[in-house]
């Protein structure tokens, strides 16, 4: 059975074995774990299941959607599998209820047909030598809860950029932008928070959109000032790019924050959750039942994030990428704020990506604005 279909199922089950109200509570507070309990590295419910239908060499078909046709490249993932694919080859022969896409490496596992997978904005797998034969550190950034896990590349510049992940995906994720970053010789820190592979669980268990995993970014640019950096960027995605907002926000540290880079921000937790917890086949009336439960169990507060993204407050020079076809984190609050600090804020429009996914729609255009906002920074 299908996550979203199980989901429906275990709610219409939970309602049905419980009393109405005792079984509302407890259906809202499985609605809310699509973001909550949503696990690093694996497919957010708004991701559709794609079968591949064949391979040849350097192209793979695969099923029909409008995940499939979607504009430029992309991880593509499954169980024990991963490659990377480009765009879709108008030349090659589709037949009506496939795509036929580049293949541009097999990099873990087999594509078989039939098998199961999915695209997701994380290119690459390993580590930067692995992926990319990038020399690099492994570093152990001392965190409130715990040691935190990163990747440090080394540049000869004193202005750091911290990379930062969102929903769904890993440290890896930031790779897409990093052999760009060494090209300008920016020395760059690639960071794991609480809740990924390798670093601490908060102590509920629970993602909190980065409400307080913050405060793990928060030690990385501690540890990016001890060890040399005169100012720090955050490059953040998704929940990181919220996590760089509160940082900028709040950290005692904030006058070394020199520049923001925010890719698909959740500016709005409830709005966020709700599309999670929709896409998972949740009852529309539970909804709200959801955002409740959310709140009761890690204490966010709306008002947080939006006190940190009030255009007002914002002090540094800010890109934000962001897209219309962005159904997780609606890109509306980034319009605003984009227009109601020009003089400090760039947005660049991507159409055709979805959430987190800027980069993978149109990388050449990604990086070339990514190169003209750090220019000045440098």
């Amino acid at each position: 059975m299908r996550p979203a279909k199980a989901t429906a199922a275990a709610v219409t089950a939970v309602t049905a074995a419980l009393g109405t109200a005792a079984a509302a509570i407890a259906a809202g507070r499985f609605a809310s774990d699509a973001a909550l309990k949503a696990p690093a590295g694996r497919p957010l419910p708004t991701e559709p299941r794609l079968t591949v239908h064949a391979t040849a060499a350097g192209q793979v078909s695969l099923t029909r959607a409008l995940a499939s046709l979607r504009p430029g490249t992309y991880g593509l993932s499954g169980n024990g599998t991963h490659a990377i694919v480009g765009p879709v080859l108008d030349s090659a022969p589709h037949e009506a209820d496939t795509v036929v896409r580049r293949l541009e490496a097999v990099t873990h596992g087999t594509l078989e047909p039939g098998a199961r997978v999915w695209l997701t904005p994380q290119v690459h797998i390993g580590d930067p030598h692995a992926a990319l034969g990038i020399d690099h550190a492994d570093v152990d950034i001392p965190g409130e809860l715990g040691g935190l896990p990163a990747w440090f590349v080394p540049g000869v510049r004193d202005t750091w950029v911290i990379t930062v992940h969102g929903l769904g995906t890993t440290r890896e994720h930031p790779m897409v932008v990093m052999d760009f970053l060494r090209g300008l010789r920016l020395p760059v820190l690639d960071v794991a928070y609480r809740g990924d592979p390798g670093a601490p669980r908060s102590a509920d268990g629970l993602g909190h959109l980065g409400e307080t995993e913050w405060r793990d970014l928060d030690a990385a640019i501690r540890y990016a000032v001890r060890y040399g950096a005169r100012n720090v960027i955050l490059h953040g995605w998704s929940t990181g790019a919220t996590m760089c907002l509160h940082a900028a926000a709040h950290s005692a540290l904030r006058d070394r924050v020199s520049g923001l880079v925010l890719d698909s921000p959740v500016l709005d937790w409830q709005t966020t959750l709700r599309a999670l917890a929709a896409a998972r086949r949740t009852p529309g009336p539970l909804l709200p039942l959801a955002v409740r439960a959310a709140q009761g169990r890690t204490g966010l507060r709306g008002d947080r994030v939006l006190a940190a993204a009030d255009p007002d407050a914002l002090k540094v020079p800010t890109l934000l990428l962001h897209g219309p076809d962005d159904t997780i984190a609606p890109w509306a609050l980034s319009r605003q704020l984009a227009r109601r600090r020009p003089e400090l804020v760039t947005l660049r429009v991507v159409p055709g990506a979805p959430h987190g996914a800027m980069w993978n729609a149109d990388p050449g255009g990604y990086e070339e604005a990514l190169r003209r906002f750090l220019t000045p920074l440098m």
